[in-house]
C-alpha cells in the first residue's frame, strides 16, 4: 500500500511538472525548467545591444537563455555539478557575489561626493584627466630569472638592447611585442615614476614566473574634461570608497574573529 501511495505521489509530481505553462511571469519553459520575466529582464539589463528593435533584442536574449538552460541540463546529466572542481568554483563565486552585494548595499548609504571632493580627485590623478595619454610600448616578455645577480643586471639596464644582451648571454628565451596602454589605468604613484623615466630607459613588471621589460616609444595626448571628467571622477571616488570600506571592515572583523591556522600556514609576523 505504501509503495502504491509513493508511486501516486511521484506520478503527480511528474504530471504537475509536465503541466507547467509559459504564462504570467514565466516567459518560457525548457524541459520543465522555467525562465521568468525577472530572468529575462536581468539578462537584458546586463546585455549590450545596439539593435533598434526592442522586440528583436528581447527575442535574441530569450533564445540565449534557452540555450543556457539546455547546456546546464547537459552539464548536470554529465555529473559536472557533483565534481569537486565545480563545487569549489561555486563556493568562490558565491563568496564574491555576497561580498560585492555587501559593498554595494553599504555604499548606497554613503554621501554623494561634493564638487570640492571631485576637484581634489581630479587634481590628485592628472593621469586620468588633464594629463591622460595613450602610451605605445615596445616590450620584451621573458621567463623571470631565479638568479638574483641576473635580476640585478636587468634592473640596471638603460635600454631594451641591454636587456636582450643579458637574456641572450644567459640563454633565457624571450618574445618581442608592442602594446598600447591608457595612463588612466595607472595608479598615480606608478604614473609619476614611469612618466619621468629617461627616454628609452625600460621599466620592468613581473607577475609570477614571468617578467616584461617595456619602453615608452610614443605618447598620444587623450585628456578627459567637462562632464566626462566628472563622471570618471565619481566612479573613481566610488571605487576608492569600496576599497577603503573593505579594508576597514576586514580590520575590524579580524580583531574580533577566532582564526586558527595549521602549523606552517600562519601569516608572517610584522
Amino acid at each position: 500500500m505504501k509503495q502504491s501511495v509513493a508511486c501516486i505521489l511521484f506520478m503527480s509530481c511528474v504530471l504537475s511538472a509536465c503541466q507547467k505553462k509559459a504564462e504570467g511571469q514565466t516567459v518560457a519553459i525548457v524541459n520543465g525548467q522555467e525562465i521568468t520575466a525577472a530572468d529575462l529582464n536581468a539578462e537584458l539589463g546586463a546585455s549590450v545591444n545596439t539593435a533598434a528593435d526592442p522586440k528583436a533584442v528581447r527575442a535574441a536574449v530569450l533564445q540565449k537563455l534557452v540555450g543556457q538552460k539546455l547546456l546546464v541540463e547537459e552539464a548536470q546529466s554529465d555529473g559536472i555539478d557533483k565534481t569537486p572542481e565545480y563545487l569549489n568554483q561555486q563556493r568562490r563565486l558565491n563568496d564574491e557575489l555576497l561580498i560585492n552585494m555587501l559593498i554595494s548595499r553599504r555604499l548606497k548609504t554613503s554621501q554623494v561626493p561634493t564638487p570640492d571632493e571631485i576637484n581634489r580627485f581630479e587634481a590628485s590623478n592628472p593621469q586620468m584627466f588633464a594629463n591622460r595619454e595613450s602610451w605605445n610600448l615596445d616590450q620584451i616578455a621573458y621567463a623571470k630569472p631565479k638568479d638574483a645577480a641576473i635580476l640585478a643586471k636587468i634592473a640596471a639596464t638603460k635600454s631594451l638592447n641591454d636587456v636582450i644582451q643579458i637574456l641572450n648571454a644567459t640563454g633565457i628565451h624571450y618574445q618581442r611585442r608592442t602594446k598600447k596602454i591608457d595612463t588612466a589605468a595607472l595608479p598615480n604613484s606608478i604614473y609619476n615614476q614611469l612618466a619621468h623615466l629617461p627616454a628609452g630607459e625600460p621599466f620592468i613588471a613581473s607577475g609570477g614566473d614571468q617578467s616584461v621589460a617595456s619602453v615608452i616609444i610614443s605618447r598620444e595626448p587623450n585628456p578627459i574634461t567637462g562632464d566626462n571628467a566628472r563622471q570618471v571622477a565619481l566612479n573613481g571616488i566610488k571605487r576608492d570608497q569600496a576599497q577603503q570600506f573593505v579594508a576597514n571592515r576586514i580590520k575590524a572583523l579580524r580583531a574580533s574573529a577566532k582564526i586558527e591556522y595549521q602549523p606552517g600556514f600562519e601569516p608572517p609576523k610584522k
